[in-house]
């Protein structure tokens, strides 16, 4: 959940967050009692339950000290004592969000956190345990809400497991990258918005109604994972983030390349960020690097078969002049500037055509797109068959750390010190960040702007002071990365990025005199393991089973057996949950995100054909259109 202004004026210096809640209920409503960090000061919303068809929340605007909160508790009960009085329901930590089947509306809450790291301050949670309460009060829905349908579709709707890979923050935009929290310093209602915040649609209701997030947190699916190193005697963190796009999300074989918005399956920013581990009130230093993953941006799919492990490649020729190809470097650009190097790691030549096919066809959209582009902000397309090379017993990692070094090269990474004040309390800013002593600095804007300049007041006084004041840098276009699956090869390049990168952010951090990190340190040792949990999550998260880890197997040494044995099982666990369990987890998805909104006289959710064959555009018209239940979101 991002600040919310407790003023309705410009931006608060002192944004306030509601952390913790309790749920209480009478008969006709519920109230839910949010309280600051502190737990000194509340906030009172107010939920209708008799209204079966609309979800009706009215919030008081009145910030009460606790005491004043627990009278106006006592008022309420004595009113309703004919009908039960009020009733303690349960603790949580926030909304994830309402949702609507065919019955009642259910609202779904944070029962239970716990903290998986800090940025400059800024707690992360992760999600322990969540809890979904029946709104409606009323006999005809009480009725439905026991309907068989409608418990299926709470049940697919429940086997999202909110406690696997999402995590969020009260106070910092852990949708956002540090440069764009730090250049453009986002709050409320817009963070909702991004293509990272998985719950926008469960929480679209209450956001609309309210005008604000005080209630709601934002959910990121992903990895998170933050470890301490040491270097040089000082200690650092190491926070490792992956963001997952909810456009055109979904399972391996039934969201393959990219829909007619420029979407892609599979798309992943992925954010080191490395600081100094000072003691609270010290200055600090903090650096991040963002790179990108994605599906082949063409029209392709594959068909899930029980049958063929590896099922044949299908390529439409729907997009002769690469519009939806076109639109996905653009929305890149958009993101993180000029220029794009796009990392094409599938294979070269094969016996019998499947990858080489998309090889082909994405080599020519990428000719045809830079036709009409600049010379500057032409896509810098490399391929690079890592099977190939990896067959060779030749270096996989230091090959592809050239690669790294060449793309580091031009898009430099993000780099910044931030003072003491504006750590514990509130989003960063570029007012934290230390300057030289001019009154304005001209320094580039977030990287999704284009390149344009930004005026930054950072204060004129003549203090003197003995701290070494270093100019900040900023990161201006991305890596994308793609093999076929963009899990296990995709995954390798990462890591050989993040270690080129690593050893630019401790140098820029003056901790090292190089700005390469030797592939057989201990410090490399500990950034591959990171990595390598990070593939293992997402690999699962789309795939079905952890990532293919033979490269990095291999350079740590070990039994060659045990690996083909490791990658043998996996391979079979991935097979298994693609053909018979990816269909439902593709509903439960589509459920979540909203893509799906269940209608009375409408086929059901399972009655219907996968989404995946109206967006290659096999199986002839659109099956799956609004009449059908599915909602055309147009942020999709």
């Amino acid at each position: 959940m991002a600040a919310e202004n407790c003023s309705d004026g410009g931006q608060d210096p002192n944004p306030c967050y509601l952390q913790k809640f309790r749920l209480y209920e009478t008969r006709s409503n519920f109230y839910m009692v949010g309280r600051d960090k502190s737990g000194t000061l509340c906030r009172i919303l107010k939920i209708d339950r008799l209204d079966p068809s609309e979800l009706t929340v009215l919030e008081d605007s009145t910030t009460y000290p606790e005491i004043e909160c627990y009278d106006l508790l006592r008022r309420i009960h004595e009113g309703n004592r004919s009908t039960g009085g009020l009733k303690f329901v349960t603790a949580c930590y926030g909304i994830i969000g309402f949702v609507k089947f065919l019955g009642p509306h259910y609202m779904l809450l944070i029962t239970k956190r716990r903290k998986i790291g800090a940025i400059c301050g800024h707690t992360i949670y992760a999600i322990s345990k969540t809890q979904m309460i029946t709104i409606g009060n009323s006999p005809v829905q009480s009725n439905m809400a026991y309907s068989k349908n409608e418990k299926r579709y709470k049940k697919l709707l429940c086997s999202v497991d909110l406690t696997k890979g999402f995590f969020f923050s009260y106070s910092y935009n852990v949708m956002h990258s540090l440069q764009r929290n730090l250049c453009k310093n986002e709050t409320g209602l817009l963070n909702y918005e991004t293509m990272f915040v998985w719950n926008e649609f469960l929480t679209r209701g209450i956001r609309n109604n309210l005008k604000n997030t005080l209630w709601t947190v934002a959910l990121v699916y992903g990895f998170f994972k933050q470890v301490e190193l040491s270097v040089s005697g000082r200690d650092v963190k190491l926070t490792l983030i992956a963001r997952r796009s909810r456009h055109y999300a979904g399972t391996r074989y039934l969201k393959r390349g990219v829909n007619e918005k420029g979407r892609v399956a599979n798309d992943v920013e992925t954010e080191q960020i490395v600081f100094e581990d000072v003691p609270e009130g010290c200055p600090t230093q903090i650096s991040s690097v963002v790179q990108n993953r994605g599906s082949i941006p063409l029209f392709w799919s594959q068909e899930t078969s029980r049958l063929n492990l590896k099922p044949d490649i299908i390529l439409s020729k729907k997009d002769p002049t690469y519009e939806a190809t076109k639109l996905h470097f653009e929305n890149l650009a958009r993101r993180y500037g000029n220029p794009i190097i796009i990392l094409n790691l599938i294979k070269r030549c094969e016996k019998k055509p499947r990858e080489t096919i998309l090889r082909s066809e994405f080599a020519n959209a990428i000719r045809h797109i830079n036709k009409s582009l600049t010379k500057e902000n032409r896509l810098r397309f490399l391929h690079w068959d890592i099977n190939r090379h990896s067959r060779k017993a030749t270096n996989v990692l230091e090959l592809l750390g050239r690669v790294a070094d060449y793309a580091l090269n031009l898009t430099g990474i993000f780099y910044c010190q931030v003072t003491p004040n504006c750590r514990p309390e509130g989003l960063l800013d570029l007012t934290c960040v230390l300057q030289n002593d001019e009154h304005f600095a001209q320094i580039p804007c977030d990287k999704s702007d284009g390149g344009e300049k930004l005026d930054i007041d950072v204060g004129s006084d003549n203090q003197s002071s003995t701290e070494i004041v270093k100019p900040p840098m900023f990161q201006t276009g991305v890596l994308r990365t793609n093999c076929i699956d963009c899990l296990d090869r995709t995954n390798v390049a990462q890591y050989a990025y993040g270690l080129m990168a690593l050893g630019r952010q401790l140098h820029a951090m003056g901790f090292t005199e190089s700005q390469t990190i030797d592939q057989s340190s201990p410090l490399a040792e500990d950034l591959m393991g990171v990595y390598e949990k990070m593939g293992d999550t997402l690999a699962l998260q789309y795939g079905g089973s952890a990532a293919h880890n033979k490269i990095f197997c291999q350079r740590r040494g070990q039994w060659q057996a045990a690996t083909q044995s490791q990658e043998l099982f996996r391979t079979l666990q991935r097979y298994y949950s693609n053909a018979y369990m990816d269909a439902e987890k593709q509903s439960a998805i589509n459920l979540f995100l909203g893509h799906f909104q269940p209608q009375q006289g409408k086929p059901a959710l399972w009655e219907l054909d996968s989404d995946q064959h109206y967006s290659v555009g096999r199986h002839g018209p659109n099956l799956l259109n609004e009449d059908a239940g599915y909602i055309e979101c147009p942020n999709c």
